[in-house]
């Protein structure tokens, strides 16, 4: 069992009120809130460590050097990817995405090679691979089924001889369903096409082993681990690396420069160029340590807790429509309320400090096969109580009161 009133202890922001309320903060699937532990590697980082890394023999640079550097360790740890090469860094899980269209698929694909996608991908995998039907790529996509689960043969089903590469979610951003990507890897590593796992959402909550899962590329975002915004990876398959070219080019990724040539760097710095987000990068590290000092399967014992009873009481309010009933589902609620716009909701919960966010949470198409326009999302986190829940639940029966 989690000690929950040492770990919010360890989160700053949550002993502030809002609205002349306590803060209860349900928009953890945006952003999470930063432990001190971060904050304190983040101030380091800038008022007594900093300087720009690699290449400098100065005592300032080695420092950050090494810190920046055990950061990507950590990051290797916390996925259990076999080597810390296999870690590239980018500024979250958009430019890792971006990353693999550009400097991966672009390259391979031709007209009428296809991508598959589930109708829950959030916009950052879904419009990196819109580029590409400019050269004919065909985007493929694969439906859930009326509990918002995703059936992994529906998936494989749907690769053909074209099929070039599935981009999926591990956890769904509005639904919270938990993707079986395990098996979606294993048939397809069968057929020969490789795997993308967007893991934004779902490395927060569970234990993350890209080995296990036997995916190509498993991408992670910071600002949602507890970390910096600014701050994230990817991890890339060795085989899926020496296919990629670079995607940008400037410093650090090169390994010589004429006038006439240039030689590339050896992955991941092959990818990497120009000066990083140093000091974000330290505090993802330290996040992930934090994290990983608590216990992943701590965490998501204690989250599904807090599922099981959040479901059960929003089950008693029968006016209140939660979108995705997956049983293995995360602890994300997207919610709708007939005669009330999820931006009322939000306003109305604002006022009494309950903090969830309204809107197509950058999943348009998911929304047009729900046959929703908006929702309003409770997504919660380690530091989240049962108390917080009935806050929640109560804060609704004020806006079913007002706005039902």
């Amino acid at each position: 069992m989690l000690d929950i009133a040492k770990i919010r202890a360890d989160f700053p922001i949550l002993s502030r009120q809002v609205n002349g309320k306590p803060l209860v903060y349900l928009d953890n699937g945006a952003s999470a809130q930063k432990p001190q532990v971060v904050i304190d590697a983040i101030t380091r980082g800038y008022a007594s460590e900093y300087a720009n890394v690699h290449r400098g023999l100065h005592t300032l640079s080695t420092i950050s050097t090494e810190r920046y550097e055990a950061a990507r360790s950590t990051i290797a740890r916390f996925l259990n990817a076999a080597s810390d090469q296999h870690i590239v860094f980018t500024s979250g899980t958009t430019e890792a995405l971006n990353l693999v269209s550009y400097a991966w698929a672009r390259p391979r694909l031709q007209a009428g090679d296809e991508i598959i996608l589930s109708i829950m991908e959030h916009h950052a995998n879904i419009v990196p691979w819109h580029f590409l039907r400019a050269q004919g790529v065909v985007i493929k996509w694969v439906d859930v089924d009326a509990t918002g689960d995703l059936d992994p043969q529906a998936v494989l089903d749907a690769i053909t001889p074209r099929t070039r590469l599935i981009a999926i979610t591990h956890m769904s951003n509005v639904l919270g369903t938990v993707v079986d990507v395990a098996a979606i890897c294993a048939g397809a590593k069968a057929q020969g096409v490789p795997v993308l796992v967007d893991g934004s959402q779902a490395a927060v909550h569970m234990a993350v082993d890209v080995q296990a899962l036997g995916c190509d590329f498993y991408a992670i975002t910071g600002h949602k681990l507890y970390g910096p915004s600014g701050s994230g990876a990817i991890y890339i398959a060795p085989e899926r690396q020496a296919e990629m070219a670079p995607f940008m080019g400037g410093g650090d990724m090169i390994d010589t420069v004429t006038r006439d040539t240039v030689t590339y760097n050896t992955p991941p710095m092959k990818f990497e160029a120009g000066t990083p987000g140093i000091v974000q990068q330290i505090g993802l590290g330290a996040a992930l340590d934090y994290m990983m000092a608590i216990g992943m399967q701590n965490i998501a014992a204690h989250e599904q807790e807090l599922r099981d009873y959040a479901a059960q009481r929003l089950a008693g309010l029968n006016w209140i429509s939660v979108q995705g009933q997956s049983a293995s589902k995360g602890a994300i609620f997207s919610m709708t309320m007939n005669g009330a716009h999820p931006h009322d909701i939000s306003t109305i919960l604002d006022k009494r400090g309950i903090a969830v966010r309204a809107g197509a949470h950058c999943a348009m198409p998911l929304m047009q096969h729900l046959g929703i326009t908006a929702s309003a999302r409770a997504s919660f986190a380690m530091y989240n109580t049962k108390q917080e829940v009935d806050a929640l639940i109560s804060g609704l029966e004020l806006c079913h009161d007002l706005l039902g």
